[in-house]
């Protein structure tokens, strides 16, 4: 057993983890985080998206010693309490979903194509989200989706927001 220290959206942790245990049966298994989901465990459809230290990553593809002393925003940490976060209200207007399996995973991934185009076009959305795969939609309510989000992210100069409406 390894020892890690971690704050995962907004709280710190300290667990005892095995060497070989991914970030994403931690995150779920041992906090609890279950909106993080489980999706393919090869790396192919993002579902289990999360950010690390403010970048996407498929948290598949961490091993949970990896995020020691590392800052984990999962889609449970993104609204501010009772308000959804802009990318979470925009999902849910525009009907971004249909089953919501790869929802989680495509909104986190949203969120940092966003925090680093602040304006993208429907190609770089297309683009931004292709690691994340939905089985259900044809992807146009996800890019509106993700149009609607960055125009508000951005009039309310909060684009970089990450967990808790904490603004960077």
């Amino acid at each position: 057993m390894t020892q890690i220290n971690v704050r995962v959206d907004g709280a710190s942790y300290s667990d005892d983890v095995e060497p070989r245990t991914l970030l994403v049966h931690y995150l779920r298994e041992q906090l609890g985080k279950v909106g993080t989901v489980v999706g393919c465990d090869t790396s192919n459809c993002g579902a289990c998206t999360v950010h690390l230290d403010g970048e996407s990553v498929k948290s598949c593809t961490v091993l949970a010693v990896q995020a020691d002393g590392a800052e984990v925003t999962t889609i449970e940490g993104i609204a501010d309490g009772a308000t959804l976060h802009p990318m979470q209200k925009a999902f849910h207007e525009q009907h971004g979903l249909q089953c919501g399996y790869c929802t989680p995973g495509m909104i986190m991934a949203s969120i940092d194509l966003v925090k680093n185009n602040p304006n993208p076009t429907e190609h770089e959305i297309r683009e931004g989200i292709e690691g994340n795969l939905c089985r259900c939609t044809g992807y146009q309510n996800i890019v509106k989706a993700v149009q609607q989000a960055a125009g508000e992210m951005s009039s309310a100069g909060n684009h970089a927001v990450e967990t808790t409406g904490a603004q960077a």
